[in-house]
């Protein structure tokens, strides 16, 4: 059975940070593949104003992915009823690919309100959640519950609200992003409308 990882987020825009940690999530075999769940509408962040359009971040995040193997986008909650909620997210992807073993990989700001998610319980149950670490979040490794990891990945300070601003402004974000990433901002011009 494939083990895939589910990293879910807005990806506003998906930069280096992202690729970075996936990228090391497969190379240390945390699973055999990884896909970005691009989602429209997170139920915790009202709709933002700086929010690029849904098949626009959709399609940079697949630009971004298409030069790495294991890497995937999964566009699956456009499809499901919004906002998305990720145990119904992980339901249907389980119907839709019975070979793959689902793993969640969530930051540890995630983790840390991971009570509030909708079914978290089922979400424990059911499925390996892998948590990667963030600058201000601290985790403890050794209070996680079982079927819980949290990843020796570096930390990769790399904010999409400030790659936002610099862009905003005019400035240069292309050491923050992907090079083909930046080429298709800098041409659509995306965050300076």
């Amino acid at each position: 059975m494939i083990r895939t990882g589910i990293y879910g987020g807005s990806f506003n825009p998906i930069h280096r940070g992202h690729i970075e940690l996936a990228e090391f999530i497969c190379r240390n075999k945390y699973v055999d593949e990884l896909w970005f769940l691009v989602s429209p509408q997170n139920p915790f962040k009202e709709k933002a104003t700086d929010l690029l359009d849904d098949h626009r971040r959709l399609e940079l995040a697949r630009i971004a992915a298409e030069e790495y193997p294991n890497l995937s986008v999964c566009d699956l909650e456009f499809r499901l009823p919004r906002p998305s909620y990720m145990y119904k997210t992980l339901e249907a992807l389980e119907q839709e690919y019975p070979d793959r073993k689902f793993v969640l990989i969530i930051g540890a700001d995630n983790w840390l309100a991971f009570d509030r998610w909708a079914e978290y319980r089922t979400l424990l149950k059911r499925y390996e959640i892998l948590v990667f670490p963030r600058n201000g979040y601290p985790v403890d490794p050794y209070n996680m519950p079982k079927g819980v990891q949290l990843l020796p990945s570096p930390i990769i300070d790399i904010s999409a609200t400030e790659i936002r601003q610099r862009l905003k402004n005019g400035g240069d974000a292309s050491n923050l992003l992907p090079p083909k990433v930046w080429e298709q901002i800098q041409k659509e011009q995306d965050y300076n409308k």
